[in-house]
C-alpha cells in the first residue's frame, strides 16, 4: 500500500497486528440494544422541514480533521474500499465518542505500549481494515484522538458527495429490525432521488414508541412517526380556549 501523505502527516502501511492483551486503559463499551418485536408495517408520512431546533449552518470544520479525512478518503477511493472504510469509521466514531477513550489515548503519561494494547483490542473487536488501523495509529501518535469524531464526519461528507449517498438518522425507543431500516431507507431514497441511502440509528426512550427520521442538509428534513408526537397533537386538539362567565 502506498504511503498516504497529508500536511505534516503521513499514513504508511500498517504493521502486522500485535498479539492481543488486556489494555490498561478503558475498554470499548458494548453497544448491543434490545430488538423491536412485532413492529407493524411502516407507513411513512411525508417529510416536513424542521427549522426550530435544528442547527442549519454546519460548524466550521477543524483543518486537521479535514486533512486526515481527505487523505483517508483519497486512499480508500484509490483502493476501491470506500464503502468498507466508511463502515469501519462508523465503528470508531462510537468508540471514540466516549470522552474517556480519547483522553486515554491523548494522555502523554500513558505508555505507548499500553495504548497499543487498547488499539489491538479495538482492531480485533471491530475487524478493521489495515489502512484504517494505520490511520488510528497515526492519530494516536500525533495525540489527535479527540478529533476522531470530527474526522469521521468530514470523511462521511466527502464519501456522500462521491457516491451520491443520502444519510438518514433513525431515532427509536429500541433498535429497529434491519428489514424496517431497509424500508425506511427505500422511502427516503424515493423522496430524495439519491443513488443510495445509509441509515444511522439512535435510541431515545422519550419517544415512547415509534420512530423519527432526519435526512437532508444538516438533517433539516424530519419525519415524525413517534407516539410522543401523537400525544402532543391530541393534547393540542383537546386544549380549549378560556371562557369567561358573567355572574
Amino acid at each position: 500500500m502506498a504511503a498516504l501523505r497529508l500536511t505534516s502527516i503521513t499514513l504508511c502501511p500498517a504493521a502486522a497486528a500485535a498479539s492481543p492483551s488486556s489494555a490498561a486503559g478503558p475498554r470499548a463499551a458494548s453497544y448491543a440494544c434490545a430488538v423491536a418485536r412485532g413492529l407493524p408495517s411502516l407507513r411513512l408520512a411525508p417529510a416536513r422541514s424542521r427549522r426550530g431546533d435544528l442547527v442549519r449552518a454546519r460548524a466550521a470544520a477543524n483543518p486537521a480533521a479535514e486533512n486526515y479525512a481527505s487523505a483517508l478518503c483519497e486512499l480508500a477511493s484509490e483502493s476501491g474500499t470506500l464503502d468498507e472504510t466508511v463502515a469501519d469509521l462508523e465503528k470508531l466514531e462510537k468508540i471514540f465518542s466516549e470522552e474517556a477513550v480519547s483522553e486515554f489515548f491523548d494522555n502523554p503519561t500513558v505508555l505507548r505500549t499500553e495504548k497499543a494494547e487498547l488499539i489491538d483490542e479495538i482492531v480485533k473487536s471491530s475487524d478493521l481494515q489495515p489502512h484504517v488501523v494505520n490511520f488510528i495509529n497515526v492519530v494516536v501518535d500525533n495525540s489527535r484522538a479527540e478529533l476522531v469524531p470530527q474526522i469521521v464526519k468530514e470523511f462521511e461528507t466527502a464519501y456522500n458527495a462521491l457516491t451520491g449517498t443520502e444519510v438518514a438518522t433513525v431515532t427509536s425507543v429500541v433498535q429497529l429490525e434491519s428489514e424496517d431500516l431497509a424500508q425506511i431507507a427505500q422511502h427516503v431514497q424515493k423522496i430524495t432521488g439519491a443513488a443510495k441511502v445509509r441509515t444511522k440509528t439512535r435510541i431515545d426512550p422519550e419517544l415512547i414508541a415509534g420512530f423519527t427520521v432526519q435526512y437532508g442538509s444538516d438533517n433539516s428534513n424530519f419525519i415524525d412517526m413517534s407516539v410522543r408526537k401523537q400525544i402532543a397533537e391530541i393534547t393540542s386538539e383537546l386544549e380549549m380556549p378560556s371562557i369567561s362567565l358573567d355572574v
